[in-house]
């Protein structure tokens, strides 16, 4: 019997639009080659467009209307006009935290035919993953504004640890780590913020206990922020709070030559709801419309979103291809110093799946 997938794809703002359709065309010839099922239901709507006009990114219902679905591909969010608070509190992260995706996974490689900023970011050499934490931590809710308006105005934001929270992230980390190269860098800075970060340095310790096989060491994130620019090829798997993980994964993509090329996975290990794939750049409103926008990012995305769904084999095959047109041909968008179109790339590496 072919299995089905159930897919939701979220085009969102700017260029979400121009790279999900290559990410399609490239799941459905791996669904023909592997004899599996991808049915597609668009939210083409749910964006910034609609909170203006609507005010509301998607509908009140908008996350029990993906409750069925098996995954989420996501395009971009964020748009002029529209405060970037509220373009992610309204869409992105309320599917985050709906869904329990409290994995952030964000794998960086330097393919040959990229040429890193980074001098000793070598092809073969740089192949990391960070894991971030994605639900609690620096981006919680708690807090808020007093005395508005007076000079004595003031903002509260609560940092919030949860060992739950920590836990299950930290294990998550362990246990890729031990299926990788065995290392793991933990992320901190528990020499200035006295209480959360003790205590995630804390639980790595406790969870470190259970994963002999895996040789881990901890750095304050102003140091591990200079030694991924000076060292990049010491670190396989860094796992880190809401906050740095963010920081830490965009840094290393900019080491891996292109932010445009880096995808992310908001998982629910445990599967209970759906995960969410997306590219890491963002809206790009600047070059939305012409046709330039780098898809590789919403493609390796997809890639990770099937190797998710249990087809690991096909996601190789579009991690294989996506080297291939970046080391056997010139096909390059804009972005990474070529001029060809977001089709015209599409089509180069499909030609070479």
């Amino acid at each position: 019997m072919t299995t089905n997938h159930r897919i939701a794809l979220i085009p969102g703002d700017g260029i979400g639009a121009e790279v999900l359709p290559p990410a399609q065309q490239v799941l459905d010839v791996m669904a023909r080659r592997y004899g599996f099922n991808l049915s597609y239901t668009s939210y083409g709507d749910w964006s910034c467009e609609r909170y203006l006009r609507e005010g509301a990114m998607m509908p009140a219902d908008g996350i029990d209307q993906l409750r069925d679905k098996d995954a989420i591909l996501l395009g971009a969010v964020g748009y002029p006009g529209v405060p970037d608070h509220v373009s992610l509190w309204g869409l992105l992260i309320p599917i985050r935290r709906g869904f329990r995706q409290y994995v952030n996974l964000r794998p960086i490689r330097v393919f040959e035919g990229i040429d890193s900023p980074v001098r000793r970011a070598r092809p073969g050499e740089v192949d990391l993953v960070v894991v971030r934490e994605n639900v609690e931590g620096e981006y919680s809710e708690a807090g808020g504004r007093l005395n508005a308006g007076f000079p004595d105005e003031m903002a509260i934001q609560e940092t919030v640890f949860t060992r739950a929270g920590v836990t299950r992230v930290l294990d998550y980390a362990f246990m890729l780590a031990s299926r990788r190269t065995g290392r793991l860098t933990s992320a901190t800075k528990s020499n200035g913020i006295v209480h959360t970060m003790p205590f995630w340095d804390q639980l790595v310790a406790e969870r470190a206990a259970s994963f002999a096989q895996v040789a881990w060491d901890q750095e304050h994130i102003d140091a591990l922020a200079a030694k991924l620019v000076l060292e990049p090829a010491r670190f396989d798997v860094v796992v880190a709070s809401n906050l740095f993980g963010d920081i830490l994964s965009d840094l290393a993509a900019a080491v891996a030559g292109s932010i445009g090329i880096a995808p992310a996975a908001n998982l629910n290990p445990e599967r209970e709801f759906p995960s969410m794939f997306e590219p890491v750049h963002g809206s790009a409103p600047d070059i939305a419309g012409r046709g330039i926008a780098n898809p590789l990012g919403a493609i390796w995305a997809a890639a990770m979103m099937l190797d998710h769904l249990g087809h690991p084999a096909a996601a190789r095959d579009i991690t294989d291809a996506i080297a291939s047109v970046l080391a056997k041909t010139d096909t390059r968008t804009p972005d990474l110093g070529g001029t060809a179109t977001t089709a015209e790339f599409t089509e180069k590496l499909i030609e070479l799946l």
